[in-house]
């Protein structure tokens, strides 16, 4: 496909948002073109993907179908600057065209949780749960996540999202404290849906997540969405804009550690993590160290390894992003030695655990020593069984070892490739 083509292809994925949200409002594009004093046939183009180049009219139809202005390709931002949306727009298309070139691939959701993270009316259910209520179920969420128990996270997040969105409509003007809960519950859902491979449906939720987290108008809700903004982009290979991103946004946090409380550390630490990753993926050594040593700055005054909301930064996750960052760079060695004082640490997070002996594997893999890359696999596994059979990416590595196993000497590794459904 030429780039035009892809371009086009990207507007088009514009367009299926907003017919998605129309049809899901229940509403026909002659009601909407009204509502907007426009003719049914201008949304008709829209919808076809032609005209999407229009700022405004993207911006009125998102306030009538209440789509996220992100999923749009629009800025979040409240200004009217013309040149903000144009690029945040480009940007979009951009990552769009990135996601349209890959090879297609099947679905990692169920559709429930795929169409809990669409806009449109609610169905009708019981009174709304009280937001105590509502914080301790998000929060088992989060902990299913550290546990890498996805099964039971893509079943519990559809109904929480539905239940936190009740809970928000019932308040007229919505809740700051309740647009925080469903931005978390939005961040949770990227990054389930990034473990899994589902790059698409992780930016639907990218959008709604940066929506909810300008409503509650929180710093650290904020960074958390900002983070999985930027892994979005860093995962599509747009890894430039992913390090402005998370750059801008901790210029404006990053001050006066010693008297942030936990949680706002945590999110901001978390952040400046994922501009290491994306850094790394761009083969930018100067500025991954940059990252990685603000994280470590901010980690000197956190140390939180529960498997809770925020919790999940340290020193310990510091060192673990400083193994991958190697690994991605193509320093096996160091990798591998900076991982040696980690494999002896007790690390109380199955998703940490099992990342570190990823990396690890990685690392084994690029150096040729693919029978310790194979132990490393199966102690990642005997971590976070989850972890490692469902995410493509452990499943793809897996593949190549065996396949670099010519010779058949590490039989073990084509059985556990077969144990995966791994075709060889």
């Amino acid at each position: 496909m030429s780039p035009t083509a892809k371009a086009h292809s990207a507007a088009g994925g514009i367009g299926e948002v907003i017919r998605r949200a129309r049809v899901l409002s229940g509403r026909t594009q002659e009601d909407v073109a009204t509502e907007l004093g426009y003719h049914q046939s201008k949304i008709s183009r829209l919808e076809s993907g032609t005209g999407t180049q229009d700022m405004d009219v993207l911006r009125a139809v998102a306030a009538v179908l209440d789509i996220p202005l992100g999923s749009l390709g629009l800025s979040s931002h409240t200004s009217a600057d013309s040149r903000a949306d144009d690029m945040h727009r480009r940007n979009f298309l951009a990552a769009s065209v990135v996601a349209l070139a890959a090879p297609a691939a099947p679905p990692s959701v169920g559709m429930e949780l795929v169409q809990a993270l669409l806009p449109g009316p609610l169905p009708a259910s019981a009174p709304p749960q009280a937001q105590a209520a509502l914080t301790a179920r998000l929060s088992q969420a989060r902990r299913l996540f550290y546990a890498c128990r996805y099964a039971e996270l893509e079943d519990a997040l559809p109904s929480l999202i539905a239940d936190l969105r009740q809970a928000q409509d019932a308040v007229h003007g919505g809740d700051p404290a309740l647009a925080g809960l469903l931005a978390t519950a939005y961040q949770t859902a990227v990054s389930l849906l990034l473990k899994l491979g589902d790059h698409g449906n992780a930016w639907l939720a990218v959008g709604r997540a940066m929506a909810e987290a300008e409503r509650s108008g929180d710093p650290v809700v904020m960074a958390s969405s900002v983070r999985v903004q930027a892994h979005v982009l860093a995962r599509d290979r747009h890894t430039k804009p992913a390090i402005t991103l998370i750059r801008h946004t901790a210029d404006q946090l990053a001050s006066s550690y010693d008297r942030r409380p936990p949680a706002y550390l945590a999110a901001l630490g978390l952040m400046l993590l994922r501009g290491v990753t994306a850094a790394s993926a761009g083969g930018d050594r100067a500025t991954t160290a940059e990252f990685l040593a603000e994280a470590q700055e901010v980690a000197h005054y956190v140390e939180l390894d529960a498997p809770d909301a925020w919790a999940n930064f340290s020193p310990t996750n510091v060192a673990l992003h400083s193994v991958s960052a190697s690994v991605v760079l193509g320093d096996a060695g160091a990798a591998l030695e900076a991982a040696q004082p980690l494999m002896r640490r007790r690390i109380p997070v199955p998703e940490r655990r099992a990342a570190l002996w990823v990396e690890a594997a990685r690392a084994y893999s690029q150096q040729g020593r693919l029978a310790e890359g194979y132990k490393a696999l199966r102690i990642a596994e005997s971590c976070a069984s989850e972890d490692i059979r469902r995410r493509p990416a452990v499943l793809e590595l897996a593949g190549d070892m065996a396949a670099r196993d010519r010779r058949g000497a590490i039989p073990e590794l084509r059985r556990f490739c077969q144990e995966l459904g791994v075709q060889v």
